[in-house]
C-alpha cells in the first residue's frame, strides 16, 4: 500500500488570483484531481491511499484520514477554504504523527532486530502551498521548524527524527502572478525553490521541490510529481577509503579535454613554435589532471524495492544491520537514525553468490554515484558495503552486501547478503560440495567462530536459507532471543498504546465538532425549550420571584438556541435569518416582486426562477437525491394500463374471463349446444361453397 497525503496550504495568502483568473486555492484543488487522474493509469495505483491535510489546528486539519473513502475526500477538498496562518511546521509534524501511528502498531520498524527493506509503508507528502512566508501566532518564522514533542506517537524515542526511511516530502511551491508570465518556450525544466524554507525538508526527507511559475510548468510539476511514486526506501550513502584507480579511457579523455584547452585561448589557435628550445617542465601528476568530483561521495537516494507479482507485496531475505550489536543484557534500545548510513569502498572485488541461497536486490535510484560506476563500465566488479559499528569488535564492521552494475550497464543494484557473506559463503560451498552435508568437526568449529561474528537478527533468516537448502540444525535456537526481555516487554506496550492513540485519533476526526454559529431566530424546531421536562423541574426548584421567567420566555417564544440541520432547507421567505449577507438585495426584489404584485390572480411564489436553477457544482450530477425529494413530495403516477387479474390458475393464460362449468350435467348441455353450432356452421360453410361452383357437386366433372 502506497500512501499519497496531500497537504495543502489553507492560509490567507491562497487566496491570490492569477494571470489566469483563478485563485491559488482553487489551482491546488485542480493540482490534486488532475495528480489522482494520471496516477490512476498505473495498474499499481490500485494499492494506493489517499490522504488529506489541512494547515489548520488539530483534529480539524485531517479531512481525509484512514478511515474515510474516496467520497468523503473528494467532497472534503472541493469545500477547502483559504484562511488562517502558514504554520508548515506544525503540520508537517501532523502528517508524520499520522502515518507513524499505525506504522508503530503494526511493528514494520523492527526496532531493534535489523531494518528490513521489504517492510515499508512508503508515503508521499506532497506540500501545495504558495510559496510565501512562514507564519504563527508568534510571527513571521525565518525557517521551517518542526516540533520535537511528539508525545502523542508512542515509540517516538526510539527514531531521532520525526520521519522514517519510506517517507518523503515533495513541495509544490505555486508562484503564479497575477500577470501573464513570459512565455519560456519548450523548456519543460522546472527549477526547485531554493530559497523557500520547505525546500531544505525535502531534501532531508529525500523529496525535491518544485517552483512552478506558469500553467505548462505546473503541469510538468504534477506529471513529474506522478513518477516520484515508487515503492522504495531512502538510504544515505557514503565512501570510505580512497577513490578507484581511473582507467584507462579516463586518463585518455582528460588528457584530450587538457590539450584543447590548451590550444583554444580566445578563440584563436595558438601554433607551438619550435624556436623555443628550452627544457620542458614536467607534466603535473595524473591525479591533479583528473577532475575533483566528490558529488557521489556522499548522497541520500531511493533504492527501489520489487513488489512480488503473485503476492501483490514485497518479498525480501536479509535485513540490514543496526548501527549496534545487540546484546540481550541492555535494558533500553538505543535510538537509530531515519536512514541508515551505509559506507561502501571502492575496493574492487568479484562478486559471490552461491546455488539456493537467497539474496535480495535493490535497484538504486538515478544519481552521480550511479553514472560514475556505470562510466566504469565494470559489470563483473561490485563494491562492499559496511554499517559502522554493527560488530562487536569491529568499529567498521563486517560486509552485508555490495553495490554492482547490472550486465547491461544500465543501472545500479544493491544486494543483500547474509552478514560477512565472504566468511560464510565457502563454508556452505564447502559443506555442500566436499562434505556431502555431513559436516567435520573442523567445519562446525569454524562455523561457530562465524556465528560469533553475525549479530542475533540474522539467526531466523540463516535458519530459512539453510532449510531451504536442505541443511538443518546448524544455527543453535539461543540465538532468537538477541533483545533483552525488558526491551521485548516495551515493544509490545509501544503496541498497545499505538492501538489506543490510533483508535482515539480516529474517533477524534470523526466527531468533529462544527464551529460556533451563535444565537439564531428559527421557528422550524422540533421540540421547544419550554416542553422540555429537565426546563420544567429547574423552574419548579427556583424560588416563587422566578415565575414569571416562564412567562417573559413564552412571550418571546420565537427566539431559541438551534443547531443548524443540513435536512432542512433555508427558507428566505419565512425567515430572514436565512438569508446570506450578500444575497440581501436580491431577496429584496424577490419579496418586491412576490408581495407588491398588482395583481392578484398569481399565487405567491416562495422562489423564482433563477433560485430554482441554482444549484452547487458539486450538487449538480446527484440525480439520486433529486428522484428520492420527487418521489417523497409527490406520489408516484399511475399506471398506464392496469394489468388484468386473473380469476383461476388454470386453462389459457390470455384467456382471462373464462367461465369453467362445475357441474357434469351443465357439462354435458354445454358440450350439446356447442356441437350442434359446429354443425350448423359447417353446413353453412358447404352450401356456400357449392353456390360458388357453380351448383356443381365436388369431385364431379363434365364431358363435351
Amino acid at each position: 500500500m502506497t500512501i499519497i497525503l496531500f497537504l495543502v496550504d489553507t492560509s490567507a495568502s491562497m487566496n491570490q488570483r492569477t494571470y489566469m483568473g483563478t485563485y491559488l486555492i482553487d489551482i491546488a484543488k485542480a493540482s490534486v484531481e488532475n495528480f489522482m487522474k494520471i496516477r490512476s493509469r498505473d495498474p499499481n495505483s490500485r494499492w494506493d491511499r489517499y490522504m488529506l491535510l489541512t494547515l489548520e489546528e488539530p483534529p480539524l486539519n485531517i479531512k481525509a484520514g484512514w478511515k474515510e473513502n474516496h467520497a468523503t475526500f473528494t467532497a472534503e477538498l472541493k469545500n477547502l477554504e483559504a484562511t488562517g496562518m502558514t504554520s508548515m511546521g506544525s503540520a508537517l509534524k501532523s502528517c508524520f504523527d499520522l502515518l507513524n501511528v499505525n506504522r508503530m502498531q503494526s511493528g514494520i520498524d523492527t526496532y531493534g532486530q535489523g531494518r528490513c527493506p521489504h517492510y515499508l509503508e512508503p508515503a508521499v507528502i506532497i506540500v501545495l502551498t504558495d510559496g510565501g512566508k512562514l507564519t504563527s501566532p508568534n510571527g513571521v518564522q525565518p525557517e521551517l521548524n518542526i516540533p520535537m514533542n511528539t508525545s502523542c506517537v508512542p515509540g517516538h524515542e526510539l527514531t531521532k527524527e520525526p520521519f522514517r526511511w519510506d517517507q518523503r516530502i515533495f513541495g509544490l511551491v505555486m508562484r503564479l502572478s497575477g500577470s501573464v508570465p513570459i512565455d519560456l518556450g519548450s523548456n519543460t525544466f522546472i527549477p526547485s525553490a531554493e530559497n523557500h524554507p520547505l525546500d531544505l525538508m525535502c531534501d532531508v526527507t529525500g523529496g525535491r521541490s518544485y517552483a512552478v511559475y506558469n500553467q505548462k510548468m505546473l503541469n510538468a510539476a504534477i506529471e513529474s510529481l506522478v513518477s516520484k511514486v515508487q515503492n522504495g526506501v531512502v538510504i544515505q550513502f557514503e565512501k570510505i577509503g580512497p577513490d578507484p584507480p581511473p582507467l584507462q579511457s579516463e586518463v585518455n579523455k582528460q588528457e584530450n579535454e587538457s590539450m584543447k584547452e590548451n590550444q583554444n585561448i580566445n578563440g584563436q589557435i595558438i601554433k607551438l613554435e619550435d624556436e623555443k628550445k628550452s627544457t620542458p617542465t614536467p607534466p603535473p601528476p595524473l591525479s591533479s589532471q583528473l577532475p575533483c568530483n566528490t558529488s557521489w561521495h556522499n548522497l541520500r537516494r531511493l533504492i527501489l524495492v520489487p513488489r512480488s507479482a503473485q503476492k501483490g507485496y514485497s518479498v525480501g531475505h536479509w535485513p540490514i544491520p543496526e548501527s549496534f550489536w545487540p546484546d540481550n543484557t541492555n535494558q533500553t534500545l538505543q535510538p537509530r537514525s531515519a536512514h541508515p548510513n551505509v559506507q561502501f569502498s571502492c575496493t574492487s572485488c568479484e562478486p559471490m553468490v552461491i546455488d539456493n541461497l537467497p539474496f535480495d536486490k535493490y535497484e538504486l535510484e538515478p544519481s552521480p554515484l550511479t553514472q560514475y560506476i556505470l562510466e566504469r563500465r565494470q559489470p563483473n566488479v561490485c563494491w562492499q558495503v559496511f554499517i559502522s559499528n554493527s560488530a562487536r569488535y569491529s568499529e567498521l564492521g563486517h560486509p552485508f552486501g555490495y553495490l554492482k552494475a547490472s550486465s547491461t550497464l544500465t543501472c545500479v543494484n544493491l544486494f543483500v547478503m547474509p552478514y560477512n557473506y565472504p566468511v560464510l559463503l565457502p563454508l556452505l560451498d564447502e559443506l555442500f560440495k566436499v562434505h556431502k552435508l555431513k559436516p567435520t568437526p573442523q567445519w562446525r568449529q569454524r562455523f561457530d567462530n562465524y556465528i560469533k561474528t553475525m549479530p542475533g537478527y540474522y539467526a531466523q533468516p540463516l535458519k530459512r536459507a539453510l532449510a531451504r537448502m536442505g541443511a538443518h540444525n546448524l544455527v543453535p535456537d539461543n540465538m532468537d532471543n538477541c533483545l533483552s526481555y525488558s526491551v521485548i516487554t516495551y515493544l509490545k506496550k509501544l503496541k498497545n498504546m499505538a492501538k489506543m492513540e490510533m483508535d482515539r485519533l480516529v474517533a477524534s476526526v470523526g466527531s468533529k465538532i462544527p464551529p460556533h454559529e451563535g444565537i439564531k431566530v428559527s421557528s422550524r424546531l422540533r421540540t421547544s425549550v419550554l416542553q422540555r421536562k429537565d426546563f420544567s423541574q429547574l423552574l419548579k426548584s427556583v424560588d416563587g420571584n422566578l415565575s414569571c421567567l416562564k412567562q417573559e420566555l413564552t412571550d418571546y417564544n420565537t427566539f431559541s438556541i438551534v443547531v443548524p440541520d443540513k435536512g432542512i432547507k433555508p427558507q428566505q421567505f419565512r425567515n430572514p435569518y436565512d438569508i446570506p449577507r450578500k444575497s440581501l438585495l436580491d431577496q429584496i426584489a424577490r419579496m418586491r416582486t412576490n408581495f407588491l404584485q398588482t395583481s392578484f390572480t398569481n399565487k405567491t411564489k416562495l422562489s423564482d426562477t433563477d433560485e430554482l436553477h441554482s444549484v452547487a457544482i458539486g450538487q449538480m450530477g446527484n440525480y439520486q437525491e433529486y428522484l428520492k425529494k420527487l418521489h417523497s413530495e409527490s406520489p408516484p403516477l399511475r399506471q398506464l394500463e392496469n394489468t388484468p387479474t386473473r380469476v383461476h390458475m388454470f386453462g389459457n393464460p390470455f384467456k382471462v374471463n373464462k367461465n369453467i362449468m362445475v357441474d357434469e350435467a351443465e357439462d354435458s348441455m354445454l358440450a350439446g349446444q356447442q356441437s350442434q353450432k359446429k354443425k350448423a356452421a359447417e353446413n353453412s360453410q358447404q352450401k356456400l361453397r357449392s353456390k360458388r361452383m357453380g351448383g356443381r357437386k365436388p369431385g364431379m366433372y363434365f364431358q363435351r
